[in-house]
């Protein structure tokens, strides 16, 4: 029987990358009865931050929504990660939380967080609509313009 979200993968041309390890004194996810919590995600790709600065500024709207994606990819990332390999684990992405990196008066924290919420439904279909929070920051780590978490349902 083939994974139909490794299929789906394949077909939008995303390759997962390895989970990334913490960057300092915390876990990347917990698993607390059905529930899946992942930490924090960064814009990184190849091991690096891909997308820095304050989104407004030094970055514009349609390379923020290319920050939040490489979060989303991150995520899906994490959660391969906790579920032993298995996205089909997946029940539900409950919510989202982003953090936009913003330029005093960027008001658009919620078109960029588009760039996440559209890759994980893209990739999970119905179990990846969601809820979630698009907030403005004056600064992320590693000078990140994106950070995302997750809480995801997940089977036994």
């Amino acid at each position: 029987m083939s994974n139909p979200i490794e299929t789906r993968l394949q077909e939008l041309d995303i390759v997962l990358p390895e989970a990334a390890a913490p960057a300092a004194n915390y876990v990347s996810y917990v698993i607390s009865g059905n529930m899946l919590y992942i930490s924090g995600q960064l814009p990184t790709e190849n091991g690096k931050i891909a997308v820095s600065g304050l989104v407004g500024a030094d970055v514009d709207v349609p390379a923020a929504q290319r920050a939040a994606e490489l979060c989303a990819i991150n995520i899906l990332s994490q959660a391969k990660a906790a579920l032993g390999g298995d996205l089909t684990r997946i029940k539900r992405v409950v919510k989202l939380s982003s953090f936009v990196a913003s330029a005093p008066g960027f008001t658009e924290q919620h078109i960029v967080t588009n760039g996440a919420s559209n890759l994980i439904a893209n990739v999970l279909g119905e179990a990846g609509k969601h809820a979630r929070a698009a907030v403005g920051m004056a600064a992320l780590p590693l000078n990140a313009a994106v950070e995302i978490e997750a809480i995801i349902e997940i089977s036994a």
